[in-house]
Order: C-alpha cells, then structure tokens, then sequence
C-alpha cells in the first residue's frame, strides 16, 4: 500500500485527514493498519521435503519458528500440527495433531511423528496463534519404501575377501620360496660332436 503523506496539506484538511486514518485503523507514517504492522508469521526450519522411510518407522519431525513483524523470536505462541486422515500421512504420539509452545526462540518442534504404511507425499498444515494473531504454514513430506537389499553385496565383499586372502598367501608363498631356494642348476653341459671331433668340459 502507498505511504499517505498529509504534511503538505492545509491545517484544516490535515486534521480531517488525520481523523480518516484513526477512524480506519490506519498510521499516517506507512498507511498500514497496525494489525498488519503487529502480525506474526511462522517460517520453516526443518522437515520441508524430507522422506519418511516406512520400512523403519521413521520420519522426520517438522520445525517451525514464529516470528513478528521485526523478525524477532515470538515466545508461549501456540502451534498446531495437523496431518491428514487419509492416504500418505504420519501420526504424533496423540493422533494425527499436536498443539506445542514455543520458547524464547520461538521453535515448536512436532515431535514423535511416525509415517504410515502408504506411500507418497503429504502435507502438514502448521497454525500458530499469538495474543489474537494467527499465521499458517505448510510443510510437505514423502514417505517411501526402499527396496531391501538382496544380499548379494555381502556375499561379494565375502567373496572379495577370501580371493584377497589367498592371493595373499600365494605372494608369501612364491616370496618364501625364494628366499629359500635357488633355481636348479644345470645338468651337464652337452658335448658337441662334429665328424672325429667332440668338444665337451675337460675331464
């Protein structure tokens, strides 16, 4: 909304344009109404787009701040949690809702949350509520079901070990081996004959 500025206008006027802007609420330095000036609003901290695993039972607990109009921490707001009955969802301890407090630094945490057996993404709804103020927020998830391993990966690290370990045996074995022995040595050398003539080691 437009800044209503009444310093330039006459005395008369002024005053009646004052009396306007009382009347309807509004402060003639902005032209906001002082609700909107005073009005909190929650942001998401954690859980936004997290992935519940189903298999495993767990998910990820959504976390808010309330905040006001200076981006100050708002504290003893009261949040409310909702899941949704139906489809992909999760439970608190207490249902499908919780009601927290927030602390000096205006978090509230839903705690406790548990997806259930259905896959896909849901959203839960936050309320927060503070001295007449009410601000919302959503906060979406997906729960999912990895596929189990089958085990091969074990039995191949088993594998991998055992051709690893005996690979190693065989390098200390030949290292072994020759440290200990030589190689053979050669027979005797062979005499060479040429017609009446033969050529071998002196006797």
């Amino acid at each position: 909304m437009t800044s209503i500025t009444i310093s330039s206008l006459p005395g008369r006027r002024q005053a009646v344009w004052l009396a306007m802007l009382l009347v309807l609420g509004l402060r003639p330095e902005t032209g906001l109404s002082q609700e909107a000036a005073s009005a909190i609003k929650v942001t998401v901290k954690e859980g936004e787009g997290a992935l519940n695993n189903i298999r495993t039972g767990r998910a990820k607990d959504p976390v808010v701040v309330v905040l006001d109009a200076g981006d100050q921490p708002v504290q003893g707001a009261q949040v409310f949690f909702l899941l949704p009955e139906l489809g992909a969802s999760a439970l608190f301890p207490a249902g499908n809702s919780i009601t927290v407090t927030t602390g000096p630094d205006g978090m509230a945490v839903g705690r406790g949350m548990k997806p259930n057996n259905v896959v896909g993404e849901f959203e839960i709804r936050v309320v927060a509520s503070y001295q007449q103020q009410t601000a919302r927020a959503v906060v979406h998830q997906t729960n999912v079901a990895p596929q189990k391993s089958g085990g091969g990966g074990g039995k191949t690290a088993l594998l991998v070990a055992i051709l690893g370990g005996a690979g190693a045996a065989v390098a200390v074995g030949v290292t072994r081996s020759g440290s200990k022995s030589s190689a053979p040595p050669p027979s005797n050398p062979t005499s060479i004959s040429a017609g009446g003539s033969s050529f071998g080691p002196p006797r």
